[in-house]
């Protein structure tokens, strides 16, 4: 991948990494205990033509992290809550955003030199689309994720002035949002913490009359990092799937996706820690249950084959 984390910086003579060469995007990353992976990422940063702010916050590592990145990249904005946010560190982050636009990466991606700009060059031009989605290239095979696919060919229809495909929800580690869209909408929600939070983002920023859309020409670069739980991840959006359906979908729409997973989901004990975590929620969720307009729910009907086919997206793990 080349570069010394912490050293891509200062590799070009004069750069300040994170003045805000091009003036319209933050960059905000959540971490936990991946501090190589994360000064990596950094590095990357860095180096981008865009030199765009960064904000990491750190979810509660025990490895370093923090001190790491005081250390080598100190020109990063660095928050560290007293417990691990998850996703919602992210809307820490955007308290301290001052740029119109921010762009998500984890701490195991990051954003292609120009992507950022390309990015906000369509925000600019399309004041209707909140959010735009990258490509994602998995690496160091340098091969596109199976979910391009999907997004390069999303079965929504949209305004024929959109510069994109149109898209029912986002991917937070490729996506750039408008700043003053994310805060008004209400960011990721504390309840769903991690792992498929997005959908209800997206779908509160359809309701609120906002589109979202993939860009091939921005590109994000995901190396996945070895240190995931990919069973609490499983048991997790299996989880906020339910609640995101019951949440706003009316129940006939509810009951079928939720019918559709209980058949298909792997008939194992995280599948039932899952829905039995979701059921343990119905009363929160039925006293914050708000449906969307027809007009999103008749977008989210037509994802539902493309969320049956997908080979993308499975609960196992």
């Amino acid at each position: 991948m080349g570069g010394t984390p912490g050293t891509a910086g200062r590799a070009r003579s004069g750069r300040r990494p994170g003045r805000g060469a091009d003036g319209r995007t933050t960059v905000v990353v959540i971490t936990r205990d991946r501090r190589d992976e994360l000064l990596h990422t950094l590095a990357r940063l860095a180096a981008l033509p865009e030199e765009p702010p960064v904000i990491v916050v750190d979810n509660g590592s025990t490895d370093g992290t923090a001190e790491a990145v005081a250390r080598s990249h100190p020109w990063v904005r660095l928050l560290r809550p007293r417990r691990n946010l998850g996703a919602v560190g992210r809307n820490l982050a955007v308290r301290e955003v001052g740029t119109p636009y921010v762009a998500f990466c984890d701490d195991d991606s990051w954003w292609a030199p120009g992507s950022l700009a390309a990015s906000a060059d369509l925000l600019d031009a399309h004041p209707g689309v909140a959010g735009v989605t990258a490509r994602i290239v998995v690496e160091p095979a340098g091969t596109e994720d199976p979910i391009v696919a999907e997004l390069r060919d999303s079965p929504l229809d949209g305004p024929d002035w959109l510069p994109g495909p149109a898209l029912g929800s986002f991917l937070a580690a490729a996506t750039t949002l408008r700043t003053d869209a994310f805060r008004a909408a209400g960011g990721f929600s504390p309840r769903l913490w991690l792992g498929g939070e997005e959908e209800l983002l997206a779908t509160d920023l359809a309701a609120r009359g906002w589109w979202l859309v993939y860009a091939e020409r921005a590109t994000v670069h995901h190396a996945p990092s070895s240190a995931r739980d990919a069973t609490g991840r499983r048991v997790d959006g299996l989880r906020n799937t339910l609640w995101f359906s019951w949440l706003r979908r009316p129940w006939p729409a509810a009951a079928r996706r939720t019918l559709r997973l209980a058949r298909t989901v792997p008939r194992d004990r995280p599948s039932l820690r899952a829905f039995g975590l979701a059921l343990a929620g119905l009363p929160w969720v039925l006293r914050e249950r708000r449906t969307v307009p027809e007009g999103v729910e008749s977008r989210l009907r037509l994802l539902e084959d493309e969320q049956r086919r997908s080979t993308a997206r499975r609960y196992v793990g």
